[in-house]
């Protein structure tokens, strides 16, 4: 009878020790990899991880968002991803388990937007990337004006402008330089379609050069209505071989020598004689790049200029925004006197 109690008794000892050891170890199972480990108040946070990111660098990322590292460090050497660490932008949620954060940080890269429109510099379109992605602007520069590419796609360090159509894209936070770079060519070749193409070359242009025309004639005038007439003006002249003589390259011109920042409000007779290639006063044909980051407008402006006679135009200060058109010089002095009489009237010297 004895031994059959001391068997009980052992047997109910087992039990219950097997019974614990399962209750910890499932305990412990649970608080591993499903019990919320998240420690913020927001509805969700996104964590920036950079490219070759290591365990201790995460650590500091992620620790002051989980309420037990310790466990979360558990489960990401259980499930091997501190081994394979991968760059991105990632969403927490508030409550997520350790489970829920690794395969978030494994699997979930979010994409971002990248906007960008009227910049005046390539510098400025690098800056303003570097906000969005991983690549910052040194690196975009550098991207931008390398020689291989350069010269394989027949550009260099002021053409190669031209290939950034602004627009909304889409990128992964970690996107590098030469990814961004390249992305931006394929969609400036995707747009290059064989009827723009054919455009252009009716003209003798190529995509290039009309989007250097389609920024200055983007600076000409805001007005979308009056840009094919302007186009038509300067495709005359550069048909009949006469300079551009377009005020908008002149306004580049003194900003390269002066700074980008200075304000310009009146051409001078002294500036067509700053010395530079953007000056179409001195040079005949197309600057040898962009002055302005043209719309999708302007450079369909260009491709579907108006076919008209005029070679000259000013200012209209009756109607703000546009201009008067002239088939000749004299008609063209006629109808700058107005224009020039409204500068001395307001008082404006520069």
């Amino acid at each position: 009878m004895e031994n059959k109690k001391l068997y009980k008794i052992i047997i109910s000892v087992g039990v219950l020790s097997f019974l614990f050891i399962s209750s910890f170890f499932l305990f412990n199972f649970y608080k591993t990899y499903y019990s919320d480990n998240t420690n913020f108040n927001d509805e969700s946070i996104f964590i920036f991880i950079k490219s070759g990111t290591g365990l201790n660098n995460l650590q500091q990322q992620i620790i002051p968002f989980l309420k037990d590292s310790t466990t979360f460090l558990d489960a990401a050497y259980k499930t091997k991803y501190v081994f394979n660490i991968k760059a991105g932008k990632y969403k927490i949620k508030k409550g997520f388990s350790n489970k829920e954060i690794i395969n978030s940080l494994r699997f979930k890269n979010i994409p971002v937007k990248v906007t960008f429109n009227n910049m005046e510099r390539i510098e400025n379109l690098a800056s303003r990337v570097s906000k969005f992605i991983e690549a910052d602007s040194l690196s975009l520069m550098n991207s931008f004006n390398k020689k291989t590419f350069l010269e394989s796609n027949d550009l260099d360090t002021e053409s190669v402008f031209s290939i950034f159509l602004p627009n909304t894209y889409e990128f992964y936070w970690n996107t590098s330089a030469d990814q961004f770079r390249d992305k931006m060519l394929d969609q400036f070749k995707l747009f290059w379609n064989p009827s723009r193409i054919k455009k252009a070359k009716s003209y003798n242009l190529n995509p290039i050069e009309v989007s250097i025309l389609a920024s200055i004639v983007q600076r000409e005038t805001p007005k979308v209505d009056e840009r094919p007439t302007i186009s038509g003006v300067y495709y005359n002249r550069l048909r009949r071989k006469m300079k551009l003589q377009a005020d908008p390259t002149i306004v580049y011109t003194i900003k390269l020598e002066k700074g980008f920042d200075t304000r310009i409000r009146r051409v001078l007779y002294r500036d067509l004689r700053i010395r530079s290639p953007f000056n179409t006063y001195l040079n005949k044909g197309l600057p040898p790049g962009p002055i302005y980051m043209p719309d999708i407008s302007s450079i369909e402006s260009v491709l579907n200029l108006e076919n008209h006679d005029y070679l000259f135009f000013v200012a209209d200060v009756k109607r703000p925004g546009y201009h008067m058109f002239a088939k000749t010089n004299s008609q063209h002095n006629k109808n700058k006197r107005q224009y020039t009489s409204w500068l001395r009237k307001n008082k404006i010297k520069r």
